[in-house]
């Protein structure tokens, strides 16, 4: 399984969401992240405990990173367009792709943003769920 890495973020992802999805709301540059939140959500799907991966398949790993890069705001503005670029490029990388109308996913990106933090692990889950009802082979 290929990563996705915090030069990838910067060079892929973040310029995608800057320049195709800036909106009326502008995306600052990348040197004002928030330090080391960007590389705890990059990392965080890829753990271990006693040797066993905590997040064992693909759209385990893309579904706590979309979260994580969601809920944990490693950016001044544009967390929720950045996630959804990053959860692009991180999939693409792997051979798969979501197919789902933008209205759809826009709704479901804002569902997740909207949730309550004491509700992370059902909507981890009911993300696993909406990925693995949208996701396809490249």
């Amino acid at each position: 399984m290929r990563i996705i890495n915090v030069k990838e973020v910067e060079y892929i992802a973040f310029k995608l969401a800057q320049e195709i999805l800036s909106f009326n709301e502008p995306i600052p540059d990348f040197s004002t992240r928030f330090p080391n939140i960007l590389e705890s959500c990059l990392a965080n799907p890829f753990q271990t405990f006693s040797g066993k991966s905590l997040y064992p398949s693909l759209i385990a790993k893309a579904s706590v990173l979309f979260y994580l890069m969601i809920k944990n705001h490693p950016f001044q503005n544009g967390n929720k367009r950045i996630a959804m670029t990053t959860l692009f490029v991180f999939l693409h990388k792997n051979g798969k792709w979501i197919n789902v109308d933008a209205k759809e996913f826009y709704n479901f990106t804002m569902w997740i943003a909207q949730s309550p933090p004491k509700a992370k692990e059902e909507t981890i889950k009911a993300t696993e769920n909406f990925l693995s009802a949208h996701i396809i082979n490249l």
